[in-house]
């Protein structure tokens, strides 16, 4: 797609633009924090419909980026996280829905005490402020990103990828009418209106102080630009190596039915299972169905000698495997001496994002639980649910893998910080 700025005359230059979006962000963010449950409730429901009934136009836009997208040559994967049908436009609207269903976090009284001098203290949850969401291919982030935003009082500044410009605009488009509709400002939601990488690198500036704190959503280089470059707090979605590991203990076919949900259901995603570990005392009778369930599924699998030697249609796995991101039908599978074997496979090669254990053995899932240093961790379930719908968040703006504020999971909840309110009756403090 062609970088150029697609702004209004009025701005000179992306930096006068950029700034201009920055004011109003913060001044929408001080009535946004002030709007009571309803009225962020009827905006959302307004943007709900207002999204249910553009779909046939934000198809049309979607074909626009796909067709862009297939001839600059980008995969099955990209293209599959760029794709939008009705489907997934339904999913945007239901995941709206249900973020407007959400009890409202602001305000909430986290903790409360009183001091012996009298002096009453509330720990009470406020909203971030301004968020700079930066994101690549996934169109759906737009509507996510947009309505978590408003539900938890902040204003956004969303900046989608060039690759999903038409998509995100299209998406955008009805999330405005929805607030047009409502009594809250549109300037809470806006969307960069360019391509240009320039205006990624304003962004993480902070745009003169009006930017409160930057998410990112996309592969490593990106994330790897706002960490290195951003001027501001950042909470780092990094990349998902995710691993199941299938224990000794575990039911067979419960293991297979797993392994290939986690890896196949959506090999796109973030949350799908990009290697498999296998116990060693139960490879010779587990890893032969593991591997047709998922050759037979359609997935690649590249193995160490054991898995070879269970299937001849196992590539050799290369070091580079290991640790490695694939977002398509390819899986690298290990045979290790163990759960505490499985542990530190992991902690060495994984993302810390999500990662599952098969087994009925409660002590080895304990183990596997409290060791694995992952934002997400499971037992007897698929890592492609390491997703804030199925958490019960109504949606996410991303995963965070860090350790700092937010991790896991991006909702509502997440986007909030608190301050603290001190009532007092005429106390003052002895000199």
């Amino acid at each position: 797609m062609d970088a150029a700025v697609e702004q209004d005359s009025e701005f000179a230059n992306i930096e006068e633009m950029m700034l201009d979006m920055g004011r109003r962000a913060r001044e929408a963010s001080h009535e946004i924090a002030l709007a009571s449950t309803e009225n962020k409730n009827d905006a959302l429901q307004a943007m709900a419909e207002a999204l249910d009934g553009r779909a046939p136009e934000i198809l049309l836009a979607n074909q626009k980026d796909i067709a862009a997208a297939q001839e600059s040559g980008k995969d099955n994967a990209f293209l599959d996280r760029l794709k939008l049908d009705a489907d997934r436009i339904e999913g945007m609207v239901k995941s709206i829905q249900s973020i407007a269903a959400l009890d409202d976090p602001i305000g909430d009284i986290l903790a409360e005490w009183e001091r012996p001098n009298g002096l009453r203290i509330q720990r009470v949850r406020v909203p971030l402020g301004v968020i700079g969401i930066i994101y690549e291919s996934r169109p759906n982030v737009t509507s996510d990103a947009g309505a978590l935003s408003l539900k938890s009082g902040n204003a956004v500044i969303l900046r989608g990828g060039s690759d999903s410009y038409y998509s995100s605009t299209a998406i955008h488009g009805a999330l405005q009418e929805g607030l047009r509709s409502s009594s809250l400002p549109e300037d809470c939601i806006q969307l960069v209106p360019t391509t240009d990488r320039d205006a990624v690198g304003f962004l993480l500036s902070g745009l003169d102080g009006t930017v409160d704190v930057i998410v990112p959503r996309g592969g490593k280089n990106l994330v790897a630009r706002v960490q290195k470059e951003a001027r501001v707090p950042v909470f780092a979605h990094l990349d998902g190596v995710c691993h199941v590991y299938v224990d000794k203990k575990a039911k067979r076919n419960m293991a297979v039915d797993i392994v290939v949900n986690a890896k196949m259901r959506r090999t796109g995603i973030c949350g799908a299972a990009e290697t498999l570990l296998v116990d060693r005392e139960v490879a010779d009778t587990y890893l032969g169905p593991l591997v047709e369930g998922l050759v037979s599924a359609g997935c690649e699998v590249r193995g160490d000698k054991a898995t070879q030697n269970a299937d001849p249609r196992v590539i050799a796995a290369s070091k580079d495997d290991w640790g490695h991101e694939y977002l398509d039908a390819i899986i690298a599978v290990k045979v290790v001496d163990g759960v505490e074997a499985a542990i530190d496979h992991i902690n060495a090669f994984g993302s810390h994002h999500t990662d599952a254990i098969v087994t009925d053995d409660k002590a080895a899932a304990k183990e596997f639980l409290e060791k694995v240093d992952s934002a997400i961790v499971l037992h007897n379930a698929s890592t492609q649910f390491a997703d804030g719908g199925e958490f019960g968040m109504g949606a996410e703006i991303g995963i965070a893998t860090g350790r700092m504020h937010a991790r896991g999971p991006v909702g509502v909840e997440q986007l909030t910080s608190f301050k603290y309110v001190v009532r007092g009756s005429g106390q003052t403090r002895p000199v």
